[in-house]
């Protein structure tokens, strides 16, 4: 229970570092891409704009995951987790599209001439750097705590961060570029982050939505269980093994087969050793079912000697 809430602690303290972060960024970048003029981060402010949006409702649903389990809920409520991520992915889609809209059209009136934009100010690049800098240290330090809590919440928002290293970049070069008169260079650099922030969110909804249908998990994991459990004293057999995902955990079953010769009390006593063995090896477990029976080999031999009596 302790390392849950010290996990839980982790998780909101990554979050709510976030938070703040994407707060000033989205003031300072918004405000300085307007007076500055430069689409490119207009359009990265926009972006961290939609950030502050979905980490505050990341916030409430990860407060809720973070409850301990009970009756009504025996697993936790880990899958809040996923249903928060779920819509990290919508927020960052909805925003990579508006973004590469309004980006393709300034484009397109500068190529016409209609457009009066006449390039990004000093101020523009030197948020665009800082803001450079910051991402870069919010992602190492989101992307720890993702890996030692094992949130994918977390990992989530660590990858949106590591993301926006490259769009914050793009709209670094956009702004340079543009400032020594290539001035539809700073608008493409703007497309080029929405279609950054599109491969993010697609990513982040593929993965939560896996986590939500409870998709089996990677083949490595079975494999692993399986060496696991045919390891143990006593099992002769390992017929079948499923393993289910619910949010952050894992649910395995097992049917072994044992000597046909042993007791009752032995073969429980092999069921337990196998459990055992499954919850030390095996990360994040959280329920184990194993059943037993006389295995295949031990029935044909049982089976002969019935025949011979005979």
């Amino acid at each position: 229970m302790q390392t849950h809430e010290s996990d839980n602690r982790r998780n909101l303290l990554a979050v709510n570092l976030s938070l703040g972060v994407n707060l000033v960024l989205a003031g300072v970048k918004t405000t300085v891409g307007i007076v500055g003029h430069s689409p490119a981060l207009l359009a990265d402010g926009i972006n961290s704009t939609s950030d502050v949006v979905y980490l505050l409702i990341i916030r409430i649903f990860m407060q809720l995951a973070g409850k301990a389990p009970d009756r009504e809920h025996p697993f936790g409520h880990r899958q809040f987790e996923s249903i928060a991520t779920v819509v990290v992915g919508a927020f960052v889609i909805t925003s990579a599209i508006a973004i590469f809209w309004n980006a393709i059209s300034q484009v397109y009136d500068l190529l016409v001439g209609q457009s009066e934009f006449s390039g990004a100010g000093p101020l523009a690049l030197w948020v665009a750097a800082a803001s450079l800098i910051l991402k870069i240290w919010l992602t190492v330090f989101t992307v720890r705590i993702g890996r030692h809590t094992g949130s994918i919440a977390v990992s989530a928002l660590a990858r949106d961060h590591r993301n926006d290293i490259f769009t914050i970049a793009a709209a670094v070069i956009g702004i340079v570029l543009g400032r020594a008169g290539y001035l539809w260079v700073d608008p493409l650099a703007a497309a080029i982050v929405a279609i950054g922030i599109l491969y993010t969110g697609i990513g982040i909804i593929q993965e939560s939505s896996a986590d939500l249908m409870n998709v089996f998990p990677e083949r490595e994991v079975i494999e692993r269980a399986h060496r696991i459990v045919a390891g143990v004293e006593g099992v002769a057999e390992v017929e079948e093994i499923h393993i289910h995902r619910i949010g952050l955990y894992l649910l395995i079953q097992a049917t072994i087969g044992v000597d046909g010769a042993l007791t009752v009390a032995a073969g429980n006593q092999i069921a337990t050793e196998v459990e055992k063995a499954l919850q030390q090896h095996i990360e994040y477990l959280r329920s184990v079912s194993i059943h037993y029976h006389p295995s295949r080999s031990s029935a044909g031999k049982s089976e002969r000697a019935t025949g011979q009596g005979r």
